[in-house]
């Protein structure tokens, strides 16, 4: 039996799972049940850790699984098993998702890999297409899609880490504090989560390491929104 906190946190997480494949960071948490402090939602953690109900992920920073939900609730899609990837290699469709799905619709999805984003020091703007990688379809949303490979540590309270592949939605908007690949001054490209704080934009890292970056509206372009990442082991 869990406390009304304990399925809010629970039911958060795997909202924010099912939506940006990555878990929230524990200041998203805090912040979500109206929490004075990240030591409730270590606690809340623990709780539901023993209960069963999830799992921190070894050797990951904030990483989280979530393994059921209670049984009044529709269960995720691959609980109480472990998930991985096994690429496929197809023919496909270069990152746009299929309006309708059909009897023969294959296992993976093909996705341009655009060169490498920075989640720490920005580095020069995406590249152009390296190679491409094959995807399960159920990461993508409708649109057309891109991939980029990780380097740096800005962004591992949100689960991303160096050497991830992340999973962008092509678009030149997004909403307040979505994670978006940023082209700052038409030249140099990082991943971040966007906060608009009035006239000004700031490019807000989950790492207490860096700094968040503010820069007037006309200085930064949205290149995408993060709607996923693979890792591999």
């Amino acid at each position: 039996m869990l406390t009304s906190k304990q399925k809010d946190l629970l039911m958060f997480i795997h909202e924010r799972l099912k939506e940006t494949g990555v878990p929230p960071s524990f200041d998203e948490m805090k912040e979500a049940l109206d929490l004075r402090s990240k030591s409730g939602i270590h606690r809340l953690i623990t709780a539901l850790e023993e209960r069963g109900f999830l799992r921190r992920l070894p050797h990951r920073a904030r990483a989280l699984e979530i393994l059921k939900l209670p049984e009044s609730m529709p269960q995720p899609l691959g609980a109480g098993r472990q998930r991985g990837f096994s690429p496929a290699v197809i023919e496909g469709s270069l990152g746009r998702k299929p309006a309708l799905a059909d009897a023969d619709e294959p296992q993976t999805v093909t996705v341009p890999v655009m060169g490498r984003i920075a989640a720490g020091v920005p580095i020069e703007a995406i590249q152009n297409r390296s190679h491409s990688i094959d995807v399960p379809p159920e990461i993508l949303t409708r649109g057309e899609h891109y991939a980029l490979e990780v380097k740096g540590d800005s962004m591992i309270e949100a689960g991303i880490l160096e050497g991830d592949t992340i999973i962008v939605r092509k678009s030149d908007t997004a909403d307040n504090g979505d994670i978006v690949v940023a082209l700052v001054d038409e030249e140099e490209a990082t991943l971040k989560r966007l906060r608009r704080r009035g006239d000004s934009i700031a490019l807000e890292a989950a790492n207490p390491a860096y700094e968040t970056r503010i820069f007037g509206p006309d200085r930064v372009r949205v290149q995408g929104r993060l709607v996923g990442l693979i890792r591999r082991y």
